[in-house]
């Protein structure tokens, strides 16, 4: 008669000549499956009776008791017998990024993995930077804003000082000041704590790739450069000219926007001498926006000399000096022009023959700008006259006379928008449009001198062959009354969208 076959040995280290007794199951092998298959049936949720207590599993489930000889302990965290790198990919797929928040708060182990999956963060205590506690609780940071946290105010506080530059909390006593400014130099951290905080910053999250940042020097600046290789966005705020040198080691900065000085808020002074720094600094800038800046024709002419990569350049609130505008024809590769809230656009721009041009330049828009003065505006169409998109959102003093100073743009433009125009008339806009042979989308809305009843045959003719219309000049437009018998609207025709 054969024997059983011999199984193998357990290694216990409880076993041993004195401890036999402490292993009641010596010839009982643990099963890593049978283990989770356990700790997975624990989680199911059990029935409950209509007495309210909870139905015991039947006799034939297989994480009875009785037929495992190992149970788990009934509070054993499923999860710790996933690796970090598992867990964390889990993690990773939820959608919601608010929700990492709330699993960090399940254990510290959640928090550390959590931590890990955060890339964007808005600062609003310093000393969360200086203890080292940011980069150690989010090392794989990309996208951070110090600025809320570079402006002293009281802890809560129930001022919030907000637009579209800028956003910070502000202390009761701002309100009193006679400067005439929310954020005065006392009101913001020094530069040397904001250079060290800036210098931790760096050394613990080398992954950045964008930051925001409020009165930092050269210094910090060029600890940054050192550290962060990736870095390809940078916002600064309240920094003069000199600190502009502690970016020329940021190779790879490919987007900038420098705010100067914006009214009622702080005041700094970038000019020619800053505006040349960083043209030599950042040759491969593709995106630059400039808020509050001074200068002249030489900072504008050196940008378009060394950032032969610039493709968008917007101008917020400039204070240039006249004759700057022949200066642009300087940025050979220039695709996108901007300007926004400027009280004018140039005051002394010269004789048109000496303006040049942007041979590239496709897009111009302008938004909130003062277009009283025809001098100024007619320079500017000169120098953007092979554009095929024009953009105009509320701008002041833009009539009829001003207006017909785009007929510079010939045959070229393919796309135009008016919105918050009030004082163009339909004369004035037929009178442009009729020119333009390649235009083929149009958008009207709130120009309330623009009337349905003084559409001509012309213009509906123009109407027709459109590919996109949008018209609503004002609340009581019907154009669809007006344009009867043109073919829009018809199946087979062309759409006119209403919105």
């Amino acid at each position: 008669m054969s024997s059983s076959p011999r199984k193998d040995p357990i290694f216990n280290p409880n076993s041993g000549p004195g401890n036999k007794m402490h292993d009641p199951h010596p010839n009982i092998r643990v099963d890593p499956d049978e283990a989770l298959k356990h700790a997975l049936l624990k989680l199911r949720p059990r029935p409950v009776s209509q007495s309210g207590s909870t139905s015991p599993y039947s006799g034939s489930e297989p994480d009875s008791d009785a037929s495992n000889p190992n149970p788990l302990p009934a509070a054993a965290d499923c999860t710790a017998l996933l690796s970090d790198e598992l867990l964390l990919k889990v993690l990773d797929k939820i959608l919601d990024r608010k929700q990492h928040i709330t699993n960090s708060l399940v254990c510290r182990r959640w928090c550390v993995l959590c931590g890990k999956l955060v890339k964007c963060i808005r600062l609003i205590d310093w000393e969360f930077l200086e203890s080292g506690r940011l980069s150690f609780r989010f090392p794989n940071l990309e996208d951070v804003n110090l600025v809320p946290a570079c402006v002293k105010s009281a802890r809560n506080s129930g001022i919030l000082l907000s637009n579209k530059l800028i956003e910070v909390r502000l202390s009761s006593g701002v309100l009193e000041n006679g400067e005439g400014l929310f954020i005065r130099k006392g009101d913001v951290f020094e530069s040397k704590a904001i250079d060290g905080g800036v210098a931790i910053l760096a050394e613990g999250c080398k992954n950045l790739r964008r930051v925001v940042l409020m009165n930092v020097t050269e210094e910090g600046l060029n600890c940054l450069a050192k550290e962060c290789e990736l870095l390809q966005e940078m916002e600064l705020h309240n920094c003069g000219d000199l600190a502009l040198r502690g970016i020329y080691n940021c190779k790879n900065l490919q987007i900038l926007k420098l705010n100067g000085n914006i009214n009622g808020v702080y005041d700094s002074v970038v000019s020619d001498i800053g505006l040349t720094i960083l043209a030599q600094g950042c040759s491969r800038l593709v995106k630059l926006e400039l808020v509050g800046c001074e200068g002249s024709y030489d900072g504008i002419k050196a940008i378009g000399q060394c950032c032969q990569m610039l493709e968008e350049l917007t101008i917020c609130n400039h204070r240039i000096e006249g004759g700057w505008l022949s200066a642009l024809s300087y940025c050979r590769n220039l695709k996108s022009l901007s300007f926004q809230s400027c009280k004018n656009i140039d005051e002394h721009p010269g004789l048109d023959e000496h303006l040049g041009s942007c041979m590239m330049l496709e897009e111009l828009h302008l938004r909130k700008c003062q277009m009283r003065d025809k001098k100024g505006v007619k320079a500017l169409f000169v120098v953007c006259r092979r554009i095929r998109e024009l953009v105009l959102e509320d701008c002041w003093g833009l009539d009829d006379s001003i207006f017909a100073a785009a007929t510079t743009f010939s045959r070229s433009i393919r796309s135009l928008s008016l919105e918050g125009c009030s004082l163009l008339t339909t004369q004035g806009l037929e009178s442009v449009v009729l020119s333009w042979k390649e235009l083929d989308r149009l958008r009207v809305v709130s120009c309330n001198n623009i009337k349905d009843s003084e559409i001509t045959a012309e213009l509906a003719t123009l109407f027709s062959i459109l590919k996109e219309l949008k018209w609503q000049p004002d609340s009581r437009s019907m154009l669809s009354a007006s344009l009867a018998g043109t073919g829009i609207g018809q199946k087979g025709s062309r759409s006119l969208r209403w919105k």
